[in-house]
């Protein structure tokens, strides 16, 4: 019988290798914002001309968000939390540099921000597995009422921060 009991070791290395695999880029991602071929300066330009209004307020918290997030993940630490920040940075990707291209990212589109954000969800339901700081620490932040939290709260916080800050300059 193939199931979660039987091999739960299988579970938390599938766990390992999701965290594994957006802990680390989301942070590096991170990193390039602040120490890329632009730096910061670049990235606020960049932001600005996304209509992201102060680029230089959003180049850093969009970064620090990356950085924290990205260790976060990849450590198993906090995995509820840590997914709604996630959710954030994506819908805000999603809807500023990622809008009107359409699904493929080759195009420009929103398929790989929604890949990461269903991951981050997918993670905050089945948790960081036993080999975490998490479970390390016997912190229980997941679960499907964790997913629901990390993807209300994400997007409400990505709205939030849109509705204040976002003025793209109409073409």
């Amino acid at each position: 019988m193939n199931t979660l009991s039987s091999d739960f070791n299988a579970y938390n290395l599938a766990m390992l290798l999701i965290r594994l695999a957006i802990g680390p880029m989301l942070f590096v991602h991170g990193y390039n914002k602040v120490f890329g071929a632009g730096g910061l300066k670049g990235t606020a330009g960049w932001f600005e001309s996304l209509g992201l209004k102060p680029g230089w307020v959003h180049a850093r918290v969009a970064a620090g968000t990356e950085m924290a997030v990205g260790i976060a993940i990849t450590i198993g630490f906090l995995t509820g939390l840590s997914a709604a920040g996630v959710v954030g940075l994506m819908v805000v990707a999603m809807l500023t540099d990622h809008r009107g291209k359409g699904y493929f990212v080759f195009k420009g589109g929103w398929e790989y921000v929604l890949y990461i954000l269903l991951t981050a969800l997918a993670l905050a339901s089945g948790g960081s597995g036993e080999w975490s700081v998490d479970n390390a620490l016997n912190i229980e932040m997941f679960g499907v009422n964790w997913a629901i939290i990390a993807a209300v709260l994400g997007t409400g916080a990505a709205l939030l921060m849109l509705a204040t800050s976002y003025r793209p300059v109409k073409k």
